[in-house]
């Protein structure tokens, strides 16, 4: 029998790099609805109490870059307070120009402005057609945003990390090795109740039982703090 690890991360919408692609994202998306050629190469860098947001962008779509990125900011749950970014009052720098008539000479007769190459494939250990790892991973970060949100728990802030290992048989996933999550709290909160929340409230709720046993092992913010997050914490940028 071959039998091997295999790990995946994922992060929830308050990480900086999920900040920063939801900005450049947003800012496609409302270019689209008002112009669907056009063409859009944003890129965001988020750090500390300040925004910036550069690139090229050649639209008839008439839009408030500051206005969508603040409100992205105000969407996640960003609170401010000197322990993540304050969507009201932080600075938001727009450097943004035309596309470059060279690349546009290229472009018009229906070529490409980058040539990326990128490979993948699907395969059946999920109904979504992703491996297993990081679709629990995935799943693991849209529950703790849900249970941030919805009050489940209140305390916890929108910036957080997922890991999980799961243990391969024969190229089969048949258990959960370690599971890791690490997300923004309230200080007041004492680290035992954010750990048993989070193993009953969001990991327990997300994973199948079946693939968890005696020796799965749980790391719930294992370096013991983790208050400060967002931009304040860790510089993000677009990917």
């Amino acid at each position: 029998m071959k039998k091997y690890l295999f790990t995946s991360e994922s992060v929830t919408e308050g990480h900086p790099d999920k900040l920063c692609d939801l900005i450049s994202d947003t800012i496609l998306d409302k270019c689209l609805e008002q112009d669907e050629y056009s063409r859009v190469a944003i890129e965001t860098f988020a750090s500390n109490d300040k925004i910036t947001i550069a690139g090229q962008l050649s639209s008839n779509a008439k839009i408030d870059i500051e206005k969508i990125a603040r409100q992205v900011l105000k969407d996640i749950g960003y609170r401010g307070k000197g322990i993540d970014i304050d969507y009201e009052n932080c600075v938001i720098d727009v450097n943004i120009t035309k596309q470059s008539s060279d690349i546009a000479q290229g472009v018009d007769v229906g070529g490409a402005g980058d040539q990326g190459i990128m490979f993948g494939y699907a395969n059946a250990e999920t109904e979504e057609y992703m491996p297993f790892a990081i679709s629990l991973a995935h799943k693991l970060s849209k529950k703790l945003t849900e249970v941030r949100k919805s009050g489940i728990l209140p305390y916890l802030g929108p910036d957080g990390k997922t890991q999980v290992t799961v243990e391969y048989e024969n190229y089969t996933p048949k258990r959960i090795e370690t599971i890791l999550v690490s997300n923004q709290h309230d200080e007041n909160i004492p680290l035992e109740k954010v750990r048993q929340d989070i193993i009953e409230k969001v990991i327990k709720a997300v994973v199948d039982s079946k693939y968890l046993d005696e020796n799965t092992k749980y790391y719930v913010n294992p370096t013991g703090r983790f208050v400060i997050g967002g931009p304040l914490g860790d510089t993000g940028l677009t990917r």
